[in-house]
């Protein structure tokens, strides 16, 4: 263990030192009620709304319906990501920073639902423009829905680290999260496609209009429901002041959050990749469209069992460790993938399943040590920066996701990808690599960068119970 020159102190004995001179107000509750938890957890049933439409759909709207270029959309879904390298992190240090009687991230539910629900409606539209007029709309538009989802966002996420201060139950907390975003990726999974049939009634376009609305409007009950069953137990003291670039210093220098923000970005472009792909593959290769609902439904509903199931497994593993078997599991069973002929459906929907269901945990896992960073920061430094840590990480899982669109999208344009006709041999190939191999490989790597990953149950424990003592302190 590294000591500080001249002044005799390891790294830990300064942090107990500086951290004691900074405390957190704390109201500690050890076990929060099942209906904060459920209310909670609802709000990101909404995200989903959306989330899940840019993941699975959002690509290929673009090229089979808006009629953009695969190449040109692939650039343009990495260039409105960087917006998000000031964004995000902007957004982490207003939120850490505001103050009103509701606590600093509830009331950003409650005002910025509306402003989304418009823009995703906007995104969603196909404009009477040029092709050069539509990729400019599609540029404004994406810009302006992330934009807005940014702004609930990281305060959302932020709220879960000062819902709590017990790891477990943080864990449990943000499992119920991640069942309901599953639930709302199985909706739209398995209904979207339907829905745009039924309501737009042989008009695709104003079909994907009116989805987005409906879907606009149950996100906005979502995310008031969460405003108005949560509660806000940690605070700093009002003494603490920090600028923000002292905060992104401070994650600089924590080492746990360098990890994840890696893993984060490395399983996002495997989820991505993996579901954005599956359309254009069950289109074009297997040739039978029809089963997109029930691939991608199935394939939700394996994430939401695996989220249910994370406390439990938190339980039994380690989290590192776990994190790390479930990621090379994934990529063990996405490279099998590989292998399967398109006639046989039933073992292509069974690994597909699968892999599902070992990816669930994933998010639970990753929000909760996202969370346990916040902890290390405070430990370390005496400053804590809730949003600021989600805010960053979310940056991450967002570039993670472009990485992967980008990469569909130039994969395609590259084999010779041309929308709604028959695929050539080195088209259909590429579709296939998307959906296995390359995700495989990915998820792999994933495995690799966990084992940097300091806090493992024993170590996080003593930050804690460190972290405890010093709040009773300061109380």
């Amino acid at each position: 263990m590294p000591v500080f020159q001249g002044e005799g102190m390891t790294q830990d004995q300064h942090a107990a030192q500086v951290g004691a001179k900074h405390a957190t107000v704390t109201v500690v509750d050890a076990r929060l009620p099942l209906r904060e938890k459920i209310g909670y957890g609802i709000g990101d049933f909404g995200f989903n709304l959306y989330w899940a439409n840019i993941s699975a759909f959002l690509l290929i709207f673009y090229t089979d319906v808006m009629g953009l270029a695969a190449g040109a959309v692939g650039t343009m879904m990495l260039v409105t990501r960087l917006f998000d390298a000031v964004t995000d992190p902007l957004m982490g240090a207003i939120a850490d920073r505001t103050r009103t009687r509701w606590g600093r991230f509830r009331p950003y539910l409650l005002y910025g639902a509306l402003p989304l629900a418009v823009a995703g409606v906007l995104t969603w539209t196909v404009p009477d423009l040029d092709g050069d007029g539509r990729l400019l709309w599609a540029y404004a538009t994406f810009s302006l829905m992330m934009l807005a989802y940014t702004v609930l966002a990281m305060p959302y996420s932020a709220l879960s680290g000062v819902m709590t201060a017990d790891s477990r139950q943080r864990t449990t907390l943000i499992s119920f999260r991640f069942i309901a975003a599953f639930a709302g990726t199985t909706l739209v999974n398995w209904l979207t496609l339907d829905l745009v049939r039924w309501l737009g009634r042989g008009d695709e376009q104003l079909g994907w209009q009116l989805t987005m609305a409906l879907y606009g409007v149950v996100a906005i009950a979502t995310f008031a429901t969460v405003f108005a069953s949560t509660r806000e137990r940690i605070q700093p003291l009002p003494q603490q002041r920090s600028a923000v670039r002292q905060d992104l210093l401070d994650l600089l220098g924590n080492k746990p959050w360098m990890v994840l923000f890696v893993l984060a970005l490395v399983i996002m472009v495997t989820i991505v990749m993996r579901s954005g792909s599956l359309v254009y593959y069950l289109k074009y290769y297997v040739e039978r469209p029809e089963l997109t609902g029930l691939f991608l439904g199935s394939y939700s509903v394996a994430l939401a069992i695996g989220a249910a199931l994370t406390p439990l497994l938190a339980r039994l593993v380690d989290k590192r460790r776990l994190m790390m078997w479930l990621m090379g599991g994934v990529g063990v069973l996405s490279c099998a993938m590989y292998f399967v002929p398109k006639e046989q459906i039933w073992v292509m929907f069974a690994l597909n399943t699968l892999a599902g269901l070992l990816l669930g945990p994933k998010s639970p896992l990753a929000f909760s040590m996202y969370a346990d960073c916040a902890d290390y920061t405070e430990w370390k430094t005496g400053r804590r920066a809730t949003a600021m840590t989600f805010a960053a990480a979310a940056f991450s899982q967002k570039l993670g996701g472009a990485v992967a669109a980008a990469g569909i999208a130039w994969t395609l344009a590259a084999m010779g990808y041309v929308a709604n006709q028959a695929q050539s041999d080195a088209s259909r190939l590429g579709i296939v690599l998307l959906l296995t191999v390359i995700p495989g490989v990915v998820a792999l790597l994933a495995v690799w960068v966990m084992r940097a990953y300091p806090l493992d149950d024993a170590a996080l424990a003593r930050v804690q119970a460190d972290l405890m003592a010093r709040r009773a302190e300061a109380t």
